[in-house]
């Protein structure tokens, strides 16, 4: 499995202290924690898309790149890429090239969003939410997996010979997360294609995220990408902790009870038992991430959010320390005790292009300009000047 955390980038204030930070400041402290965040061991570092305050996180692919460049082997992800209001084209070009400043440590999370505004400021009616998420996907794999692709759809100009730059390394492009909280359709979009379901189950009981999973796991069955229990499924979560509960509860509380996306709501003890939340020890966050996989299968990816709410920047390191030195060794250990040898290990891009049967250059030459834009005829259709 792979552990790692996610940010959705608020910018929120300190309910104890009254002070809020400014955009350069948030942005920086994301920063840190993502070298923390390899420091102590975790996998994967995951950073939200949102164009509106107060979160500052507009581009992912920019941040994403600043961090591969200081990291070594910290997975960079995103939670969410907008497939909806983003140009399918240029998510293709925004990814492949940071997959290539990455060395191949990307990966990427589709999904709707939750900020209704978000479809008009580009463009967009939010009432055609899932035909823009399938139509738009369904352009962008081709994108990644045919060097000259002609296309027309409902949402966007067609295509006519077009090649996306640049191509995605060795050959195999970024593997793609399908996120969603509610939607089945998404689920099925996820199956269809043999990509990964991640449900961010983190307002939800266990019982919802338990039917999403499981259709998304008939369904990849029914597609023949292998069986049900061999689909790639991702959690989301929640955690505060401190050596004894009840100090991480007094602790917490403050911010939980003003936090914009839940405060003025369900207690914390409502919202705890009904939600992955979990605010105690390390052993408390260890025994209730150990249940997941009984509601819904082995599974490849868990992903915490720990910065969010106002929590200073020293406290989140805090957890830091205690996710990745206590918590998360005692998971991999747990969550590995009876794994069926057939399921698989949490994608990467080393085992994807071993599974492809090895990387190639997959730069495609031809005689295009910049006057045209014209681009090369597709392989085999003539032009020695073409490779694939």
């Amino acid at each position: 499995m792979q552990f790692g955390i996610f940010s959705v980038s608020d910018i929120t204030t300190d309910p104890t202290t009254g002070r809020t930070p400014g955009e350069g400041e948030r942005l920086k402290a994301v920063l840190a924690i993502a070298a923390k965040a390899e420091e102590v061991g975790l996998d994967v570092f995951a950073l939200g898309e949102h164009h509106n305050p107060p979160f500052f996180s507009s581009s992912p692919t920019t941040t994403l790149a600043y961090v591969a460049a200081r990291t070594e082997r910290l997975l960079l992800s995103t939670a969410t890429t907008l497939i909806t209001t983003n140009d399918p084209v240029k998510i293709a070009e925004d990814y492949a090239m940071l997959q290539h400043l990455a060395d191949g440590r990307v990966d990427l999370m589709m999904g709707r969003g939750n900020t209704g505004p978000v479809y008009p400021w580009f463009g967009q009616d939010i009432r055609n939410g899932i035909p823009l998420a399938v139509e738009n996907y369904a352009l962008l794999h081709r994108l990644w997996r045919e060097d000259v692709v002609d296309w027309q759809g409902r949402f966007r100009t067609p295509l006519q010979s077009f090649t996306s730059t640049p191509r995605p390394l060795d050959g195999v492009p970024p593997f793609a997360w399908h996120g969603s909280i509610r939607s089945p359709e998404i689920a099925e979009q996820a199956a269809y294609y043999g990509d990964g379901f991640f449900h961010n189950n983190i307002f939800w009981p266990i019982s919802h995220t338990q039917q999403m999973v499981a259709l998304y796991r008939r369904r990849f069955e029914h597609y023949g990408h292998g069986a049900a229990d061999q689909a790639i499924v991702g959690l989301g979560g929640q955690v505060f902790m401190r050596r004894n509960s009840q100090d991480a509860k007094r602790e917490f509380r403050p911010y939980f009870d003003n936090a914009p996306v839940y405060g003025h709501g369900p207690s914390m003890e409502d919202f705890t038992e009904q939600t992955p939340l979990t605010v105690g020890s390390p052993q408390e966050v260890i025994d209730r991430y150990a249940a997941m996989r009984d509601h819904v299968g082995d599974y490849q990816r868990q992903l915490f959010l720990i910065d969010h709410a106002g929590l200073p920047l020293g406290t989140v390191l805090d957890q830091l320390e205690i996710l990745g030195g206590e918590v998360v060794p005692v998971l991999r250990k747990e969550l590995a005790v009876g794994r069926p040898a057939h399921v698989p290990d949490a994608p990467t891009h080393a085992a994807r292009v071993a599974a492809a049967g090895g990387g190639r250059d997959a730069t495609v030459h031809g005689a295009g300009d910049d006057v045209t834009g014209a681009s090369p005829e597709p392989a085999g259709a003539g032009d020695p000047r073409v490779t694939r």
